[in-house]
């Protein structure tokens, strides 16, 4: 096929196979993505038969991953990555430098390899995917739990401190020779300072341009034009942000729609690029296979074994046992532990980066390949492993029930809180603007809130307000709230995807209680209703009947 169509047919041959060999995964109940790894490899260089071009699907798959991430933040609040930084940011950081550090071990005390190649390698082993841990969530239904914004606001982390690994990286090749340690340090603080500019600029002036745009195009009534204006905001925000800040494009994307959330077009927005993210997605894992050589499996079998005994073993301890120590249950730390056994997209930026300056040697490419493609295949594997590994060590260990119990003090009602405000009360879950409100119209009347920000629940408890930390989708939760003794459950949280598990778990405690939601829009109010819950209002009709009613007295 003749040069001008070297796009078209890479693009035909990558979703052609991954489709046939996905197909074939789902039958033999393995993860579809194994079908479109293999899809990868039978297109690469490394195998006989058609060659698909290798740099055009990762810079295809590129554009994947910043719709991945913009269809992330678009669910995914300041407020979530706020609540979630005690544990992501002490979290990510350490377990990187565990990480790197088993994996720079590995290398130099066993390869022989220099302390440059060594680190390079092993802080490519530390950073796990993006986009293969958000397909385990939305395919688990994780993405919008506690234990999953945990896991994304620790990859969040992982991409900013790659961000600067990226960075600082020419001075270890020796572009920065004879740099002082003040030029370092200067280095350092420029990036920092970048970072930070660029969240500010797309926090303050971002959260006023995106909206305003959409609106414009939304006046046209063009669904089309809808559309294109959403991915032209995606990618081109990711790459203005790269272009002029320095960050990932993946970074760039993900804050793009975390200040595009709080518009009226957000769900509009992540429901018209939601093909386009799906396919995209599927050229990332395409992309991958082509670049692994399967003649490192037969040459290195023990050292590749060895990087995936860092990648599957040694990360996941540490992150798990980190989670743990930070005292978080025995869910959140099998979650997240499970969510960082693999490595991708970053993982090959670095290492390209390191070959470019000569750092690493040619077979760091072919392990972390090779790491990545067992490991992304596995993941999904571990993932549904961890339900069941988690009810058999509660089962037959004592230790592992403590884990599992909530030990912060503020996921407990105080004992001394009066049993008057315990029967009957309004079980109130969120407390942002509309529980804040709804809490002032209700006035003395019994009630209980549960929220999952620690400085809410401070706030409450000191005012004298009944408080509870934590997910009300978790019966534990629901049970210190004395959800038995409940009238009410209203629900004031802005994403309702989770109502129906939660009242359901409600009632198994609790038959006669009654729920409350807002809705957003009509399909989204039937589908509660359906649901089981008592009153839905919709948003719009409340506060239109809210001024009629003004109107007319």
């Amino acid at each position: 096929m003749h040069d001008g169509m070297t796009l078209i047919s890479t693009l035909a041959a990558a979703f052609g196979l991954a489709l046939v060999l996905g197909l074939l995964a789902q039958w033999a109940r393995l993860p579809a993505l194994v079908g479109y790894l293999l899809a990868g490899v039978l297109i690469g260089p490394h195998t006989p038969g058609f060659v698909g071009d290798v740099h055009l699907a990762q810079q295809l798959s590129e554009v994947g991953v910043m719709l991945l991430m913009f269809g992330v933040g678009l669910h995914f609040s300041v407020h979530d990555l706020v609540s979630v930084k005690g544990i992501a940011l002490p979290g990510a950081l350490v377990q990187m430098a565990a990480a790197t550090a088993m994996g720079a071990g590995l290398a130099y005390w066993w390869w022989g390899w220099e302390l440059g190649a060594a680190l390079v390698f092993g802080l490519a082993l530390s950073v796990a995917s993006t986009v293969v841990l958000l397909r385990a969530l939305e395919a688990r239904e994780l993405l919008h739990t506690g234990n999953g914004r945990i896991a994304v606001g620790w990859l969040v982390v992982e991409d900013l401190a790659m961000v600067l690994a990226l960075v600082l990286l020419p001075l270890l090749g020796g572009r920065g020779e004879g740099a002082s340690g003040g030029s370092l340090a200067l280095t350092i603080v420029t990036t920092l300072l970048a970072v930070a500019a660029f969240v500010a600029v797309m926090l303050v002036a971002g959260r006023r341009l995106l909206p305003w745009l959409l609106w414009q195009v939304n006046r046209t009534g063009s669904r089309e034009l809808f559309t294109l204006a959403t991915v032209a905001a995606a990618v081109g925000l990711a790459v203005g942000a790269a272009a002029l800040f320095g960050v990932s494009v993946a970074l760039g994307a993900f804050f793009a729609g975390l200040v595009l959330r709080e518009s009226a077009f957000s769900e509009r927005a992540a429901h018209e690029s939601l093909p386009l993210r799906d396919a995209f997605a599927v050229l990332f894992f395409v992309a991958v296979g082509m670049l692994f050589d399967p003649r490192v499996l037969v040459e290195q079998p023990g050292a590749v074994l060895a990087t995936l005994a860092v990648i599957l073993i040694g990360k996941t301890f540490a992150a798990g046992a980190l989670v743990l120590l930070l005292r978080y249950p025995l869910s959140t730390a099998l979650t997240v532990a499970v969510s960082l056994a693999q490595i991708g997209e970053f993982s090959f930026i670095l290492l390209g980066l390191g070959q470019s300056l000569n750092l690493v040697p040619p077979q760091a490419a072919s392990l972390v390949v090779a790491g990545a493609i067992v490991s992304i295949a596995l993941n999904p594997l571990l993932f549904s492993g961890v339900e069941p590994l988690r009810r058999w060590v509660l089962s037959r260990s004592g230790w592992a029930r403590k884990l599992e119990a909530r030990d912060d003090p503020l996921a407990e009602l105080p004992a001394d809180t009066p049993q008057s405000a315990l029967a009957g009360q309004v079980v109130l879950v969120g407390h942002g603007t509309l529980g804040t409100a709804l809490r002032a119209e209700l006035g003395g009347r019994p009630m209980v809130v549960i929220d999952r920000d620690r400085d809410v629940v401070e706030k409450l408890r000191a005012s004298g307000q009944a408080a509870v930390l934590g997910e009300a989708g978790e019966a534990m939760t629901l049970v210190q709230a004395h959800i038995a003794q409940a009238a009410w459950l209203l629900i004031a949280v802005a994403d309702v995807r989770g109502v129906p598990a939660m009242l359901a778990l409600a009632r198994q405690l609790n038959p006669a209680l009654r729920c409350a939601v807002v809705a957003h829009t009509r399909e989204e109010a039937q589908w509660l209703r359906d649901a089981g819950v008592n009153e839905v209002l919709r948003a719009q009709q409340a506060l239109a009947q809210a001024l009629a009613r003004v109107v007319a007295a």
